[in-house]
């Protein structure tokens, strides 16, 4: 149903991961990090935009970064939660990509995120006539998740610490949910690192 326009993958980096005491942004993982990690699945989705939004640690995080490949843009306000890095993302993207139809919102401390996991995201949005394609795992529906144009405005206008599941819920009609094998494990404490391994 949508067209084959450019689709923005902004993810959020931002955090300052008070849990963990050490930036998981930049933890050991596949030869890599588990920012890397993602950006590398992103990078590998045809006709996609890939923005980057940094905060905390900011400075040794895109030190660490290839910017040539992607967009990487600091999120002042990240102290004031997720909603700002949202935005921030989200505005960066339409200024790069003004006619963008569609959004993937990612974090970057889901390890077993894949490119196949955006490739599904974007399959089942162009064929479905949801507005939403939101990742499913452990009965429960978050990121990734893809949205529509049409719901850029709502995502603009959250506040604090809501985030892409507000908008889920909200929209629940108009959401396609997406198998995500292994999406509820994310990396919040060391011992959820450890277990990586």
């Amino acid at each position: 149903m949508w067209n084959d326009l450019k689709t923005g993958i902004v993810i959020l980096a931002a955090g300052n991961s008070s849990r963990l005491g050490q930036p998981k942004q930049l933890l050991a993982y596949k030869n890599t990090t588990l920012l890397k990690n993602t950006i590398k699945a992103a990078l590998s989705v045809p006709d996609s935009i890939i923005i980057v939004v940094t905060g905390s640690n900011s400075e040794i995080i895109e030190k660490s970064l290839n910017s040539d490949e992607i967009k990487i843009c600091f999120n002042s306000d990240w102290q004031k939660g997720m909603s700002t890095s949202i935005a921030k993302g989200l505005k960066e993207l339409l200024l790069l990509c003004p006619d963008c139809e569609s959004c993937i919102f990612a974090v970057c401390d889901q390890p077993y995120l894949t490119t196949a996991i955006f490739d599904d995201l974007i399959h089942h949005y162009k064929n479905n006539e949801k507005g939403i394609a939101a990742s499913a795992y452990s009965e429960t529906l978050g990121t990734p998740v893809l949205f529509n144009k049409k719901y850029f405005h709502e995502l603009l206008e959250l506040e604090g610490h809501e985030g892409a599941k507000k908008i889920i819920n909200c929209f629940i009609d108009d959401v396609i949910a997406v198998p995500f094998e292994k999406g509820n494990i994310d990396i919040d404490t060391i011992e959820d690192y450890e277990k990586l391994f």
